[in-house]
């Protein structure tokens, strides 16, 4: 596991001259982002960003889903936080590469990271590279990585209301999974109308119910990825 540190710089700069800082930042994440975007497609690899709040169990899903696919897609992560490599030591445990970001006070992965991280690993003999971004349904919304796919994750315990709170996220979303659908009754989930604001907010994305912690529902997701790196491979042969 390999670990990259980011600080971010702070701004005191008048209003009018903050939007322009933030048209030049994501002026230039978007270059990254597409230098990463050119890489990743010459090696022939479905990239996910993975994005939710904190606590949805976005890495007990990555965990997961590279420990019961091993054997079938060859996974790595890159993995953002504020603070600690926890994550990515937990993800090394499936047997995937980790790369861990340390952002500090920084609330969202940024392309040019990503990239760097890229480096740590072997991208010729990888299917499958997930991006773990930074627990954050803000911040993160505004930064393409050069992914394929954009997985938002909504746990059962969240709320139904999540998408409506936060529309630019869940709008930019290619997938919504719904997690924690093992204790959703308990937590008092209303699924129906969970789903209802997902596909009014998210009518583009492919939505998933499953639990990372029992497996319910996650040989659909199974399949969904396998036939998407399928799809990169031949697309490129």
């Amino acid at each position: 596991m390999t670990e990259i540190t980011s600080k971010q710089a702070a701004s005191d700069s008048a209003f009018t001259q903050t939007v322009a800082v933030n048209e030049g930042i994501l002026s230039k994440n978007d270059l990254f982002a597409a230098r990463n975007r050119a890489r990743f497609k010459s090696n022939r690899l479905l990239v996910l960003n993975v994005l939710s709040s904190p606590g949805s169990g976005k890495t007990a899903l990555i965990e997961r889903t590279l420990t019961d696919l091993r054997g079938r897609l060859r996974g790595a992560v890159i993995v953002g936080d504020l603070a600690t490599d926890n994550d990515a030591q937990r993800i090394a445990r499936s047997g995937a590469p980790a790369v861990q970001i340390t952002t500090g006070d920084m609330c969202h992965l940024e392309a040019e990271l990503v990239g760097k991280a890229a480096n740590q690993l072997d991208l010729d003999h990888l299917d499958v590279l997930i991006i773990e971004n930074v627990g954050n349904l803000v911040c993160p919304s505004g930064y393409d990585l050069g992914e394929d796919l954009r997985v938002v994750l909504l746990a059962a315990t969240e709320g139904e209301d999540k998408p409506l709170k936060y529309p630019v996220m869940f709008k930019t979303a290619n997938v919504v999974i719904v997690n924690k659908m093992d204790i959703a009754e308990a937590a008092g989930f209303d699924r129906a109308t969970a789903l209802d604001n997902i596909r009014r907010i998210a009518p583009q994305a492919t939505v998933f119910e499953v639990s990372a912690r029992t497996g319910l529902g996650m040989e659909q997701w199974y399949a969904f990825l396998e036939r998407r790196a399928n799809e990169r491979r031949q697309t490129e042969e």
